[in-house]
Order: C-alpha cells, then structure tokens, then sequence
C-alpha cells in the first residue's frame, strides 16, 4: 500500500462488525494462480473493511455476485484470475446491476490479463485503486447474451487458450499458454466462418478461411498487437486469413501480424457483428478465456456500462506504438 497513507481499522458498529461492510465486499477465489495470497488478500481486506466471501466451485462467483447486488453492495472486489472477473461480470449482468456496483480488482490468477490492463498489477496496487484510484466506465461485450470484458475469440489462440488446463498453469504459469499454443498448432485446420460487422452505419461481410478471428474490448486483448479502446462503444476487430504452413510457424506469425497491415489481415470496428460457420460445424470460442461453442453467434457492445477502480498506469485508447 502507499507508504504514506497507513491504513486504519474502520470504526466498528455493534457485535464487531464493520461499518463499512454492508457496502464493501470481496469475492476471493482461494485456487487461483499459485494459491498463495489467501493469507495477504484477507489481511489487507479486512483491515479496509471489506465482507470476505470466498468461492467453494466453479460458477460460484457468478452466485456471489448476485448475492452482493441483491444486498446494494457499492464496492465490490474480486480477488482471482480472469475466469473469476468473468463470472462476477456475468453474475452483476443476470443481476442487472451491472451499473449499481463498482467493480475492483485484486489480481492473484495466473496471467491477470484484465488487470494489467486497468493498471492493476500487484495486490497492493489492487487494494490502493479500489481506496483511492479512479474511476472509470468501460465497455462490456454481449456474446449471446454473456458478458465479457476482454476478448471473444475463435480459431486457433482460442483452441490453445482453452486447452490451458489448471495443471499447465500451476506447473509452468503463463508458459503454459505458449505451450498449449504449440501443441494446438500441429492439429488446428482453420475456420470457415462468414463474418458480419456493422462499422460506422454499414454492413462489412468477410466469409472464407481463417486462422482466428479476434472481437476485441480492452485496450491490448492479446500479448501482442489487438489494440482496442475500451471506452469508445466499439470492438477492434481481427480476421487473420488461413495460410500455407509453409509460410508461417502458425502461433508465432498470428502474434505478429496482429497489429500490421497486410494483405493477410483483416481489421475493423464494429459495435455490433455476426459470425457464423459456414461448414455447419460449431466453432470452439474462448469468451475472456472460457470455451464456448456457437454455430452462430452475435456480438455487441454495452457502451461504458461497468465502473471499474483503475491503478496509474490505466489508458484507454491504444497507444501509436
């Protein structure tokens, strides 16, 4: 925490309880990343104030959530990866909150990509944006009626991110994405898809084969390259077309052609689009890192809809670089 704002136990109502809590509350997922924080993050939370609910399964956070806004919790702080922040979002959406709450990030998970991008990269630096940093109102993406905040993705780095199993990530951490990439990359065969954006009023239809296809909400939804602005109300959208393998080593070249122009490469924004198979075979999502599987699906923006506490480094529009 700053060093020159000492933290201070907030005053205490009857049977010891803060009288901060009714409006203050951490959701704390206890597996993810390395599993080491549990100890700190309820530490620092509970000198702050914040209610501690920890999650006990999958989609439990999506059910906490729901609880907090149904109890017209203002400050709500995740405590876990993107997979955690993605069933918050989705609880806060089925709870049509998704405007009462301000929403906080403690990043513990594995590759914290949604934190990074607000400028959260510590939990230190997490607690101090949710006390004293900014407020800002982003964007939210709707994949049929589901919420994301970073990506939705199809073809091959969405086949790799899904094949990232909770062994991978505890035996290697991000390593383990570079490596599910390379093993997906040997057996991937491209997409045939038929996609349609509406950009600036007019109808854009791309259809035929594709090395992946990116939807992109936050500011860098990729390690590389998918620049996007995560408060204009638009996707930054990337079609990368299928080539010979001769041409490239598949995972290494989709990296870097994500934010060059080519022949190659499709980019656009939209605030709304369609893609749909055009082979009759589902096409294997990644929606902020979660495998969904649509033959068609639909996308739109939800302009500026989530408050989030943001840390120094936040930028919301892409950088030239």
């Amino acid at each position: 925490m700053s060093p020159d704002r000492p933290l201070v136990p907030p005053s205490r109502t009857d049977g010891g309880t803060s009288s901060t809590t009714t409006h203050k509350r951490l959701i704390l997922n206890p597996t993810s990343g390395t599993a080491d924080h549990i100890e700190e993050v309820r530490r620092l939370a509970t000198i702050l104030g914040y209610r501690i609910e920890k999650t006990e399964a999958e989609a439990h956070a999506v059910e906490l959530a729901k609880a907090a806004a149904a109890e017209n919790v203002e400050l709500l702080a995740v405590a876990g990866g993107d997979g955690t922040i993605h069933e918050v979002v989705q609880g806060l959406v089925e709870a049509e909150a998704l405007g009462d709450v301000t929403l906080g990030v403690i990043p513990v998970g594995t590759a914290n990509l949604f934190a990074t991008n607000i400028g959260i990269r510590s939990i230190e630096q997490g607690f101090d944006a949710l006390e004293t940093g900014e407020r800002r109102r982003i964007d939210v993406g709707m994949a049929k009626g589901e919420p994301f905040v970073m990506s939705c993705i199809a073809g091959l780095p969405a086949t790799a991110s899904v094949a990232t199993t909770s062994e991978l990530k505890r035996r290697f951490g991000t390593f383990a994405f570079v490596i599910a990439g390379v093993q997906e990359a040997t057996a991937f065969v491209g997409l045939h898809i038929e996609l349609t954006a509406v950009s600036n009023g007019e109808a854009i239809t791309w259809d035929g084969e594709a090395l992946c296809a990116l939807v992109g909400n936050v500011r860098r939804f990729t390690k590389q390259g998918g620049q996007a602005n995560v408060e204009d109300g638009l996707f930054e959208v990337v079609i990368i077309e299928q080539m010979p393998a001769s041409d490239l080593v598949v995972e290494a070249t989709a990296q870097r052609l994500l934010g060059q122009d080519t022949e190659h490469v499709l980019h656009v924004q939209a605030s709304q689009l369609e893609i749909k198979s055009l082979d009759s075979e589902p096409i294997e999502f990644s929606l902020d890192g979660e495998r969904r599987t649509h033959e068609r699906l639909a996308l739109h923006t939800r302009p500026q809809a989530l408050t989030v506490c943001v840390g120094p480094g936040y930028e919301s529009a892409p950088s030239e670089d």
